[in-house]
């Protein structure tokens, strides 16, 4: 099966959830002996790291990069408002994409166009016009809901009118393009579910994200330490922390002043890495994120928001790691509370959480043991790629 995957980031090396769920796919479909061709979008944010590339990904996959400013500009912004344009998604509109895409699609053809992200949806049109292959989209999340949760944390009444506005145009191009496809896969079956009532008639299936087995780095982990590891250009990302800086640490260091906090992840915000407080150790990005995992002791991921499903948790739980995180935060995740994963949705029980695995090291190794089963029999990617290739020959059968 020959396979065009569309994605708007370079998915490799991966640097955050969002690359490492497309690399999975990438893969997984090349370990199952498909020939896979990938085009992606690369942006100032997102640059192509030519140097972190091998040989082996660029000979397999044919990577190409198209580069598309994709900065915040005030007076699109300011159209796409007037207009009730969803400008997430206007801003992933590019000529020099489609004409890429475009002569690819000539010069070669494919029995599926993967569409990473309901953001690439514009050329779906150009796909249609040049391919005969079949179309999926692989939702990340219900991009909507994001932004909807996010406006409803929102103090500043502007902003979070905004916020709404953004959640309200994007909601209504979710509704509006999700039967472009011809098959929608979902991360989750919540986000599946989610997708149906808002419309789509299209065949969808839920397949989460695949690990790729290597193993956790053989590391002795540092003594006392919880960690928080994620993209922190990621709006719900920055929102956790802050509200775990603001509403858990301070009570979790009183009680337990033996505890340091580490705090990584790429584009750190200034106000975190300039920040003083006690007990907290602000690392930025990491060379090695398995690794950094491996070092520490406890996952804190504090998620008020989002959609999908978590990719850093389901690591830190392949590596055996306790991870404590909110409802939001295990959504998508087939976690038993107390066995598995530690739900936590206030402050308190935070703090009760962190508290009861400090001062229990049997419990917390047995949920880490746990974590780490349940990963390996769920989560495993040459198992999820079956599913996927069974979605792709259905629709591909069904004309």
């Amino acid at each position: 099966m020959k396979v065009l995957q569309l994605c708007n980031k370079p998915p490799y090396p991966s640097v955050d959830g969002g690359t490492l769920a497309m690399n999975s796919i990438t893969q997984g479909l090349l370990g199952a002996g498909c020939e896979v061709r990938v085009l992606s979008m690369c942006s100032d944010k997102h640059p192509v790291l030519t140097g972190r590339m091998t040989d082996d990904y660029l000979r397999a996959t044919r990577f190409e990069a198209v580069h598309v400013d994709l900065g915040i500009h005030v007076l699109d912004a300011g159209v796409s408002w007037l207009c009730g344009e969803s400008y997430h998604v206007k801003r992933f509109v590019s000529n020099d994409f489609a004409a890429r895409l475009r002569k690819i699609l000539d010069e070669e053809e494919f029995d599926i166009v993967h569409v990473e992200s309901i953001f690439l949806t514009p050329y779906v049109p150009v796909i249609r016009k040049h391919s005969k292959a079949k179309i999926m989209l692989r939702a990340h999340n219900v991009e909507h809901m994001i932004w909807q949760r996010i406006a409803k944390s929102e103090r500043n009444l502007l902003k979070r009118k905004y916020i709404k506005h953004l959640s309200l145009t994007l909601r209504a191009y979710e509704c509006e393009h999700l039967n472009d496809y011809d098959g929608v896969l979902s991360i989750t079956d919540t986000d599946a579910q989610t997708f149906r009532e808002m419309g789509c008639r299209k065949p969808i299936v839920s397949v989460p994200f695949g690990i790729i087995p290597e193993g956790a780095p053989q590391v002795e982990a540092e003594e006392n330490t919880l960690f928080h590891i994620g993209s922190m250009d990621w709006m719900p990302n920055q929102e956790g922390v802050k509200w775990f800086l603001d509403k858990v640490w301070p009570e979790v260091h009183m009680r337990m002043p033996q505890l340091t906090l580490y705090l990584a992840g790429r584009k750190m915000p200034s106000e975190l890495t300039n920040m003083e407080m006690p007990g907290v150790r602000v690392v930025g990005e990491v060379p090695d994120a398995m690794y950094f995992i491996a070092s520490k002791q406890i996952n804190v991921v504090p998620l008020l928001s989002g959609s999908g499903i978590r990719v850093k948790i389901i690591e830190a739980m392949s590596a055996g790691k306790v991870v404590i995180t909110t409802s939001v935060g295990a959504e998508g995740i087939k976690y038993t509370n107390g066995h598995d994963l530690l739900i936590a949705d206030t402050p308190s029980q935070f703090v009760e959480q962190i508290e009861r695995c400090v001062s229990d090291r049997e419990y917390c190794s047995a949920v880490g043991r746990n974590a780490f089963s349940l990963i390996a029999s769920e989560y495993g990617n040459e198992r999820l790629t079956e599913r996927v290739l069974q979605f792709y020959n259905k629709i591909s059968d069904h004309e």
